[in-house]
């Protein structure tokens, strides 16, 4: 999403415990946003003079929040348990600078998951697998995940994986982008 917006950066990951952060949280609003946030504060640690960006995204259904499938078999089990069901999907970024947060936006999309056969998952997955392991929800919208949806409520860019206008915006503000 940066690169097609013409955003210059480079990529740092974060070393970040996610785990502990999320433990004892159950709101996927609060969730992203501190993911978000604190990937951004843990890269800008290594890297004081940066302003740096951070996002993650969570999906939950009927209450329950999912991580990234570990394997093909969870992969099928999610996505067993998303059909027919409504899927939030909340997306945060974070850009940090000067110690503190410039900016931390929270975002969600509802996404209606169509009844899912066993056959459409195995072929799926077929195709898909493992890159699709990288995503929360097992989906690519860019790709072949499209194909999950009877309709889809929300921003793209934030079911993308990241609310990328106010993060523009931000941007513009703090002069790293014409504006």
């Amino acid at each position: 999403m940066l690169d097609a917006a013409g955003v210059e950066y480079r990529a740092v990951p974060s070393k970040l415990d996610e785990a502990a952060i999320k433990a004892g949280l159950v709101d996927p609003v609060e969730i992203a946003g501190k993911l978000a946030a604190a990937k951004a504060r843990d890269v800008r640690a290594a890297h004081p003079e940066q302003m740096v960006i951070g996002s993650d995204s969570v999906v939950s259904v009927e209450g329950r929040c999912f991580d990234k499938p570990r394997s093909r078999e969870e992969a099928a089990d999610h996505l067993r348990f998303f059909s027919g069901k409504t899927m939030t999907l909340t997306s945060a970024v974070a850009l940090i600078g000067a110690a503190k947060a410039s900016l931390t936006y929270v975002d969600q999309a509802v996404l209606h998951v169509r009844p899912l056969s066993a056959r459409f998952i195995d072929t799926y997955l077929d195709a898909e697998w493992p890159e699709v392991g990288y995503c929360v929800g097992v989906f690519r919208l860019e790709g072949r995940g499209v194909q999950l949806f009877d309709r889809i409520d929300g921003n793209y860019f934030t079911i993308l994986g990241m609310p990328l206008i106010p993060l523009l915006g931000a941007l513009r503000e703090h002069g790293l982008m014409p504006a």
